[in-house]
């Protein structure tokens, strides 16, 4: 079952998002961390996928394993970053060799010293057109159950400079072949449900699964706001540097988390995609607390 499908049933979904690991001890965690978080059941697991595919080789291992074992589904990260047309379809025939079904197709960030984006010469400019590639090469080997997602803004779609040309974005990645979308990191419950009913009234109406992140600490809180330009609530960034020690900051991040959580699912979420940083202890308290894990 892909995750189109599993979003089709209309049940609110369980998900993480990993990254690859880059160190030995970083993949003795990433097992570990796995083996805690599938033991919740969750939907599905994204793996994510580093700027000019620096992770490819890892990242392809972590879907792998997954697809192989047939624990949980993985959906595979893609971007457009510093590849060539001919580069991304093989990437995405070894994926679907492998058993692949679940995409997500993201134009990608700049590699890091680069300030602005810049496509590969033989490459792709738009997660739209990666869309189109991932429906062509899959239709090219006869294979019709592939489900892609691609991902959607809410703290951008706030700012009324940004709506219009975000619904543009969103509507030509529906267009190009997208079943569902994954939201950036954002923190209000009323951003989230002003994109869907914005994306419902434009005509599109596919599944937008929010994603949440547990902070734990103001450290995390600075450079989650650094790498996502997504400002963090001022009242939760004062709980978390007031906090006395580690465990009281994570318990701070994962109340806010649940709570922004609990609020989304109420205002109709397909499901809660929760981001892990390859930690297993904010991500499994937050489970808990909105009670979505399936034992």
């Amino acid at each position: 079952m892909t995750i189109r499908d599993l979003l089709a049933l209309r049940r609110p979904t369980l998900s993480y998002e990993l990254f690859p690991p880059r160190t030995p001890a970083a993949e003795s965690t990433l097992e570990e961390t796995m083996r805690l978080l599938t033991a919740t059941r969750p939907d599905f697991i994204s793996i994510t996928y580093g700027a000019s595919g620096s992770t490819q080789s890892t990242s392809r291992a972590v879907v792998r394993g997954l697809a192989e074992h047939h624990v949980v589904p993985p959906l595979a990260h893609l971007t457009c970053v510093g590849q060539s047309r001919a580069e991304l379809t093989r990437v995405i025939e070894d994926y679907l060799a492998e058993g692949v079904r679940d995409f997500l197709a993201l134009r990608g960030d700049p590699p890091q010293g680069q300030s602005d984006w810049r496509p590969h010469p033989e490459g792709l400019l738009y997660a739209s057109d990666l869309v189109t590639l991932l429906r062509e090469v899959a239709g090219a080997h006869g294979i019709r159950d592939l489900s892609i997602g691609v991902t959607a803004f809410p703290a951008q779609h706030a700012q009324e400079g940004a709506r219009g040309l975000g619904l543009e974005v969103l509507e030509a990645k529906v267009r190009a072949g997208a079943d569902f979308a994954i939201t950036q990191v954002f923190y209000e419950v009323e951003q989230y449900a002003r994109l869907v009913e914005d994306a419902a009234a434009r005509g599109l109406d596919l599944p937008i699964v929010p994603e949440v992140m547990p902070l734990v600490s103001s450290r995390r809180a600075h450079r989650a706001e650094e790498l996502t330009e997504v400002a963090t609530p001022s009242a939760l960034l004062a709980e978390l540097e007031a906090a006395p020690d580690a465990d009281a900051a994570r318990a701070v991040g994962v109340a806010h988390a649940a709570a922004l959580s609990r609020g989304l699912v109420d205002a109709g979420a397909p499901g809660i995609h929760i981001i892990t940083f390859n930690q297993s202890a904010a991500a499994l308290a937050l489970v808990d607390a909105i009670g979505l894990a399936r034992t």
